[in-house]
């Protein structure tokens, strides 16, 4: 599977492990939940480590440790569910958080502009049927009146 990182095609390389799943080598996202109740066994295997946040997830716990985290997946369970666009904005702003952050879920071509300007860097297109019309909807508007991330 593809995904868009930085405006670019590029393979994916991580796996979402799932809670009661065996982990396996590579690079792997896993849930908050078990970031939190697994964090040293996690940071002691072999391979990158990410976390995939959901709506209503606290992003609080993972400030102390946000340099050992190489990937923040925001899952969007619907589209009509913004919160994690503040989730990826403040953690740009407030916790100056330089890794990937992948959108995967069900975010539309339409909202990819708008959650690029909030920080968003990557794009998990399984769930896309037009990856051209996701690379095109990042430039979409060549006038910004607000501030962004990027």
């Amino acid at each position: 599977m593809q995904i868009i990182k930085d405006q670019q095609l590029i393979d994916n390389t991580w796996t979402f492990i799932e809670d009661d799943a065996p982990l396996p080598e590579g690079d792997i996202t896993v849930s908050l939940l078990r970031w939190l109740s697994e964090k040293e066994r996690l940071l002691e295997r072999g391979g990158k480590i990410g976390v995939r946040l959901a709506p209503g997830d606290q992003t609080d716990s993972l400030r102390p440790e946000l340099d050992k985290i190489d990937l923040i997946e925001l899952n969007f369970p619907i589209f009509g569910d913004g919160r994690l666009f503040s989730v990826a904005r403040l953690l740009r702003s407030r916790d100056a958080y330089q890794g990937e952050i992948r959108a995967v879920g069900q975010y539309l071509p339409d909202q990819v502009f708008y959650l690029s300007r909030v920080g968003i860097n990557a794009f998990d297109l399984s769930g896309q049927n037009n990856t051209d019309l996701v690379l095109a909807a990042m430039n979409q508007f060549s006038v910004r009146y607000q501030a962004s991330s990027n």
